[in-house]
């Protein structure tokens, strides 16, 4: 039984590879290193970060819960602003 050689790389290569078929392993790396690169940009975009987040806030405060949330800050606003009216002149 023979052992694979191991070759310069580090690699264990039983036979030696066609200079062509090294080129589209390379090739074939680089367009996928080429495309997650993409992905992930696309991922950590800051603009696409801020629509999401955007179209989160306006899916919550069309529901009840977020109806609610308005109308106890618009409560509260309100309420601050009556009360430094009312004690503005002590």
């Amino acid at each position: 039984m023979d052992t694979p050689v191991r070759a310069s790389s580090g690699r264990l290569s039983p036979v030696p590879r066609d200079p062509r078929q090294i080129q589209l392993e390379i090739d074939a790396a680089r367009e996928s290193l080429a495309a997650t690169l993409d992905e992930i940009t696309f991922r950590t975009s800051p603009k696409r970060w801020k629509a999401k987040g955007v179209e989160a806030a306006q899916r919550f405060l069309q529901t009840p819960a977020g109806k609610a949330t308005i109308g106890a800050a618009g409560l509260f606003i309100t309420f601050v602003v009556v009360q430094r009216i009312r004690h503005r002149n002590d």
